[in-house]
């Protein structure tokens, strides 16, 4: 494996992929077309990169993350709201900024209120029968692990969020067939593992680890102090799960790798073997922002002569747009044939669940 640096989310019937300060959407439209969207992505680590130090960078770049997620969620969404009398996509209507802050921060308030307090609240409540505090943080933290899976679980269950997990898995699958030097190809992508040690879901879960370990130590007799001692500490653990990640990303060791196992088993659940008109959109999407046969001739000498040399009408590496090679430019938008998928109506509303599937982190 050989780090790439891209990263991105599932969308509704989409994929969005992010390199460096260039992120792209890609959307299969109602009638069956792949829009593809390209644009600059000013987060917070790019404005300012004094934040890009260890144990920070992880907080800024979860909230990173939820601001562009939830514009391409709206951008993707727009083309699955009710058609206009033209029988046309009704299109995007751009967020505001007071709404994208507002919905961040309900978002964050949220997770924090079901993850992290009221789990404490429940032990409060168990503390009657159980006097040991080592139990009690032991028994808080199993129930945040608990809640997390039964939330993880129980929006699988709806039919729009498994075609959003199918999405997840292949962007896994892309990502993870360039980092192993395959050319980017539907079968070689089909082929692929669906499961990164690099993604959001492992992220939560690390949290959710590392603060059972947290917690149990750190012990208060007031319940006000223990609220607040798990609110206060959410950045310090975030950022902690973020650095694991960052370095799980570059290396294979393999007490690394053992680490990484619980997210990894908790992907069999938020992710799930694509269709290959999915594979097609994920492709689109890392195209626009990646040239993966640089990539592959820089890293993966022996696949990519290989590749020149089975597939010889192929431009070579660099050469295949103009710029940068990376795709459209910025605002552009490009669209191109799909498949025959047959496939039925579906809104945006549930993709507001899609923030379980933000990855895999650019760590």
């Amino acid at each position: 494996m050989k780090y790439s640096g891209i990263g991105g989310q599932a969308v509704l019937e989409g994929i969005m992929m992010k390199n460096q300060d260039s992120y792209a959407v890609a959307v299969r439209r109602p009638d069956q077309e792949i829009v593809c969207k390209k644009e600059t992505a000013g987060g917070l680590l790019q404005r300012h990169p004094a934040l890009n130090v260890p144990f920070i960078r992880g907080v800024v770049a979860f909230i990173d993350s939820l601001v562009l997620g939830i514009g391409t969620l709206n951008y993707s969404a727009s083309f699955y709201e009710e058609e206009g009398e033209t029988g046309e996509p009704a299109g995007e209507k751009p967020l505001d900024a007071m709404t994208v802050v507002l919905t961040v921060a309900f978002s964050i308030v949220l997770v924090v209120a079901l993850f992290m307090l009221l789990p404490v609240l429940i032990t409060q409540l168990l503390s009657r029968f159980i006097t040991s505090s080592f139990l009690l943080g032991l028994l808080e933290g199993v129930i945040r692990i608990l809640l997390f899976l039964g939330y993880v679980g129980g929006i699988s269950m709806m039919k729009d969020i498994r075609r959003v997990y199918m999405y997840h898995g292949a962007e896994h699958k892309s990502i993870n067939c360039i980092e192993h030097g395959h050319p980017l190809t539907v079968d070689n992508v089909a082929a692929s593992s669906r499961f990164h040690k690099r993604c959001g879901t492992s992220f939560m879960i690390l949290i959710m680890l590392i603060s059972v370990i947290f917690f149990m130590f750190l012990r208060f007799d007031s319940l006000w102090m223990r609220l607040l001692s798990r609110v206060v500490l959410v950045p310090v653990i975030a950022g902690i799960s973020y650095e694991f990640l960052r370095l799980a990303g570059r290396s294979d060791h393999p007490i690394v790798n053992l680490l990484s196992r619980p997210g990894l088993w908790m992907q069999r659940i938020t992710t799930r073997e694509p269709e290959r008109d999915m594979i097609e959109v994920a492709i689109t999407a890392v195209e626009a922002v990646f040239d993966w046969k640089a990539y592959l001739k820089e890293n993966f000498p022996d696949s990519y002569a290989e590749y020149m040399r089975t597939c010889p009408e192929t431009v070579p590496a660099g050469n295949e747009s103009e710029g940068d090679g990376r795709g459209p430019a910025d605002g552009a938008e490009t669209s191109g044939a799909a498949g025959d998928a047959d496939r039925a109506d579906r809104t945006g509303a549930a993709g507001s669940s899609a923030a379980a599937c933000g990855c895999p982190f650019e760590a």
